[in-house]
């Protein structure tokens, strides 16, 4: 039988990657491994997993939940540095110092 950390040993994401896309979705952590892997392997997949981890990060900033957004950021630079896509954190950056400002 297959567990969590198999699936996602099997799928092309890192656990924090898949734990993103869990909570973004709402779904188990083994339902998130599946789908970051059907994603990953889709035409519009990536983009969509960097706006997963965006949204992600938005709503723990929301709920001052310091701790879990940078724990989302770092899952962030991990995955654009990996996948590509760096306006995604000077975008998710900007964004923050302007909500900070308001």
């Amino acid at each position: 039988m297959l567990t969590v950390e198999d699936c996602i040993g099997l799928c092309d994401l890192t656990e924090e990657e898949v734990r993103a896309i869990a909570e973004h979705e709402h779904i188990p952590m083994i339902v998130a491994a599946e789908l970051g892997n059907y994603l990953y392997h889709s035409a519009d997949g990536v983009p969509m997993l960097r706006r997963f981890i965006l949204d992600d990060i938005e709503h723990a900033r929301q709920h001052h939940d310091n701790a879990r957004e940078l724990r989302l950021r770092l899952t962030l630079r991990q995955f654009v540095q990996t996948y590509g896509g760096e306006d995604a954190i000077e975008k998710a950056e900007k964004t923050a110092e302007d909500k900070k400002a308001d």
